[in-house]
């Protein structure tokens, strides 16, 4: 009901623009995606395949068929394209075995691969998806990408240019790429989806080859030198997804890509020893490290963790699963805490560990909530992997707290201060509460085979991306 409320109203409102704002009833286009429009339909697709809503999947699917326009200029988020558009038009290609959607995502993928355009081959963060739209000193400096303005000396970010494998593995398996042509032919294994294009390979070859601090993976690297810019750590915002995607990779392989196993075990090791820590209240929470020291927050991105830990643990070795599935519990408990330590029963952008204030938000510009789904990604991960029914009653209640506090007349809002119970709400009903937020809350009420772990991955925006079993055809 509250994904038919959440399409419906976009549709009457907003429908071709990237998000609806529900209170003005209007349509939002933003800057992230470079003219691409629709946002909100790709990323919506799947999750209403997944609910049966069949009516208003023919409305999604018809949008894309005869309005969705690739011939765009404007200068687009690598990664926000990626995980939103490519993301989500693979897992409706998979689900359904609809053509358009195959092809809308090859399409949209070659005019990405500018991005990679570098002298290390790390890819920028911004894409010119036309080249009527690129400055003409930055096309002299750059060709068709550059750097976020914001992004310190130029630098790429871990979480974007971490997080482009997944998708890329199953653009070049679907794409005919003659590279990958020869290997798809051996069907016992098809290889194809094993060996991704060159580009995200050569992303692993320097990160292997840099010095990591302390096993750590700072978030910015510079594309130009294969160096750390400066020496910031974080599991929230800027690293986040990079983690996510290399146990996913290992994953979606079916096992074989040793590779991302041991770069995400080495990380995974180098976190708990340096970046782990207990609250005085007893709440596990993982620190942010700023070139040797630690600050004692958490955002409400790193919440994802609980779930990744979890699932790797299921396939970590004896001695240390069962220290992984704690480790997993803990966080995600500590995410819970966030929640239910403030008044509206929804979490926090970021939280904090300081002297008498443990998981609430001790700064006025982190209060708000914009229906972000990392919290209840990771009860749907640990009810799966446990059956522990609090993670059941844990989203529940974030349901009735979406219900009380976010819903409007004409569609889900975010709101800005968790902590009064009559918040303002922010105008804007999020892609990716269509996309992330409804869909994990449904499959943590679905039975185990919907979706099933064993089957799928999830990309960054949820995304199901099929694991490549042996009998898998691309």
């Amino acid at each position: 009901q509250m994904m038919k409320f959440a399409w419906d109203n976009y549709k009457q409102y907003a429908l071709g623009k990237n998000e609806l704002r529900p209170l003005t009833k209007n349509g939002h286009i933003g800057n992230m995606f470079g003219g691409l429009r629709g946002a909100t339909v790709i990323d919506a697709l799947d999750t209403l395949y997944i609910m049966e809503l069949e009516e208003e999947f023919q409305e999604a699917k018809q949008w894309v068929e005869k309005s969705f326009d690739l011939n765009v200029n404007g200068e687009a988020s690598l990664f926000e394209v990626n995980i939103r558009y490519i993301g989500g038009l693979l897992a409706t290609y998979y689900l359904t075995g609809e053509e358009v959607f195959k092809s809308k995502a090859l399409e949209l993928g070659e005019k990405l691969l500018p991005a990679f355009n570098t002298p290390t081959g790390i890819p920028r963060g911004v894409i010119s998806l036309g080249r009527q739209g690129t400055p003409p000193y930055r096309r002299l400096l750059y060709g068709m990408s550059w750097s976020w303005g914001w992004a310190s000396a130029g630098s790429s970010i871990l979480a974007e240019f971490g997080t482009l494998h997944l998708e890329f593995l199953h653009l070049s398996a679907l794409s005919g790429n003659p590279v990958f042509a020869e290997k798809a032919s051996q069907q016992s294994t098809n290889p194809s989806l094993v060996s991704p294009l060159p580009q995200v390979m050569n992303i692993r070859r320097v990160l292997n080859r840099v010095e990591k601090p302390q096993g750590l993976y700072p978030n910015f690297l510079s594309p130009v030198t294969g160096s750390w810019v400066q020496h910031h750590v974080s599991i929230g915002g800027l690293g986040d997804s990079f983690y996510e995607y290399l146990i996913k990779s290992w994953l979606m392989s079916d096992k074989k890509d040793s590779e991302a196993k041991k770069m995400y075990d080495d990380a995974l090791e180098a976190i708990e020893k340096h970046l782990v820590k207990k609250s005085a209240g007893g709440l596990t929470y993982i620190a942010e490290w700023r070139g040797g020291m630690l600050d004692h927050k958490m955002g409400h991105l790193a919440c994802f963790s609980g779930g990744m830990i979890a699932l790797g643990a299921e396939h970590a070795g004896e001695d240390r699963r069962q220290r992984h599935m704690e480790l997993a519990a803990e966080i995600t408990n500590t995410c819970h805490e966030s929640y239910a330590r403030s008044d509206t029963k929804l979490g926090p952008e970021a939280f904090r560990f300081n002297a008498g204030s443990e998981a609430m938000a001790t700064r006025l510009s982190e209060r708000y909530y914009i229906l972000r789904p990392e919290v209840v990604e990771s009860y749907m991960y640990l009810w799966r992997l446990t059956h522990d029914p609090k993670y059941r009653h844990w989203g529940w209640e974030v349901v009735k707290a979406l219900e009380k506090h976010c819903r409007v007349e004409s569609g889900f809002s975010g709101i800005r201060d968790v902590y009064t119970t009559t918040p303002s709400h922010d105008n804007m009903q999020q892609s990716f509460f269509l996309a992330e937020t409804l869909k994990y809350l449904y499959l943590l009420f679905c039975e185990d085979d919907v979706l099933s772990l064993e089957d799928w991955v999830f990309n960054t925006e949820a995304h199901p991306l099929p694991i490549n079993h042996t009998d898998f055809k691309a």
